[in-house]
């Protein structure tokens, strides 16, 4: 007994020391299911899609190049992620100002995933939704690296104790797609027995049945799918016994069907239909105007959903960035994320609105300049040529936004003392 609760006190000071948060008990079904509901749960989108030269995927420096290069001058990503802690890393063209290499990571080795989801623990984040982009699985060299990193990440689910869904993102896909989307799913469910109590006890559920999410569902941005298309893949997918549940990703304004979303008869019946809706608000709002923004969305889309008895999902993200993606300066660091004060701002505001879980944009996206895990910081970047990257804050460390993240997870888990105010770190 003695030494069991030196063991408990010993592992509460590491995380008081070293300013990590402390994961939340799960505990299994009569089922042995560990995650039976998104009710309380923070998750986390994961990207996945990065390659990097000379690693076994055989996609060169994939999501990190632009126009066939990656060298100073020819980069998609904003943010350079913190390699450090990784055991495997890949020496790229660009080098920091004292002349040193600068390295990056695949996750389609195994250890680089196996690390993200110990980082999940560590910081108490319950999970990631993987991302399964519809144009890349039609590929043969696509499916592979989409299937390897899903193997990555349900064995590092399953010895992390971390929730884990599939989510396809349906940009750029076609009324056409949506078969391959079904036969793609049948599958992953097959190929990982994927919804195996015994295989996969982490695989997220809800309502009693395992999740699956689609998103890109009602925007008015030209796609080249219908909402017809989507409540027949919903209808097909749930089949006749129902038996998967659907999380849908919409726009930010589904509800008044304006400015991103169609105006179609058919989108709140499709939203109707599912269990879990997610709007889109990436870029919706900047720290200026998010009281505006929010405070006239928020209530009246939980007020809807809770009347149409489908569950709602906030998202929340740091701050955005796609300075080298769109090969623009002007927007660099587009929406600050002020040293994580943007960030709690949304996360209170969610709260105050009576939300009940989070999906945060995102674990991995340096693209975008969206991503919670290590990144480096703003004083330690490598160069660009004629651009630049954007780091961090430099009085911050580089995992300050898993930090700060799992400490929303524990406001959202139920854990008092967290308010408004952004809480601070101790080191």
């Amino acid at each position: 007994m003695r030494k069991l609760l030196f063991l408990s006190m010993t592992g509460w000071l590491l995380g008081i020391a070293t300013g990590k948060s402390q994961s939340t008990k799960v505990k299994y079904d009569e089922k042995g299911c560990l995650y039976t509901s998104y009710k309380g749960l923070l998750m986390a989108g994961y990207q996945g899609w990065f390659a990097a030269q000379g690693d076994a995927s055989e996609r060169g420096w994939h999501h990190y190049q632009k126009q066939g290069k990656f060298e100073p001058g020819f980069a998609s990503i904003d943010f350079w992620p913190d390699v450090k802690d990784y055991p495997i890393t890949y020496k790229t063209a660009f080098q920091f100002a004292d002349g040193s290499p600068a390295s990056l990571y695949s996750p389609y080795d195994e250890s680089s995933v196996d690390l993200h989801f110990k980082w999940m623990k560590e910081y108490g984040i319950d999970g990631v939704f993987m991302q399964r982009f519809l144009t890349e699985v039609k590929s043969e060299k696509g499916k592979r690296h989409f299937n390897k990193v899903l193997e990555n990440a349900l064995k590092a689910s399953k010895k992390y104790s971390r929730a884990i869904c599939i989510m396809y993102d349906l940009s750029g896909s076609t009324s056409a797609d949506m078969e391959l989307l079904v036969k793609d799913w049948e599958e992953v469910q097959q190929l990982f027995s994927l919804f195996s109590n015994k295989e996969n006890p982490t695989y997220l559920r809800h309502n009693g049945k395992p999740l699956l999410a689609i998103w890109g569902v009602g925007f008015n941005d030209g796609r080249r799918y219908t909402t017809a298309d989507i409540q027949a893949l919903v209808d097909r997918i749930k089949g006749p016994t129902k038996k998967t549940s659907i999380l849908l990703g919409v726009p930010y304004y589904w509800r008044t069907m304006t400015k991103d979303t169609e105006a179609s008869y058919l989108l709140h019946p499709l939203i109707k239909s599912a269990d879990i809706i997610m709007p889109w608000a990436v870029g919706r709002y900047k720290p200026e105007t998010y009281a505006t923004v929010a405070g006239s969305t928020l209530a009246g889309d939980i007020a809807w959903c809770k009347e149409a008895k489908v569950d709602y999902v906030p998202l929340v993200f740091p701050g955005f960035s796609w300075g080298n993606l769109k090969n623009s300066p002007n927007v660099y660091n587009q929406i600050p994320r002020l040293k994580g004060d943007f960030l709690w701002q949304q996360v209170a505001g969610a709260k105050a609105a009576n939300a009940q879980s989070l999906y945060v944009a995102m674990f991995d996206e340096v693209d975008e300049g969206t991503a919670i895990f290590k990144t480096r910081r703003e004083n330690e970047l490598p160069l660009n040529g004629e651009g630049r990257f954007v780091g961090i804050e430099s009085d911050l460390d580089s995992d300050y936004y898993l930090w700060l993240t799992g400490q929303a997870a524990q406001w959202f888990q139920g854990k008092k003392g967290y308010s408004a105010k952004k809480p601070i770190r101790k080191k």
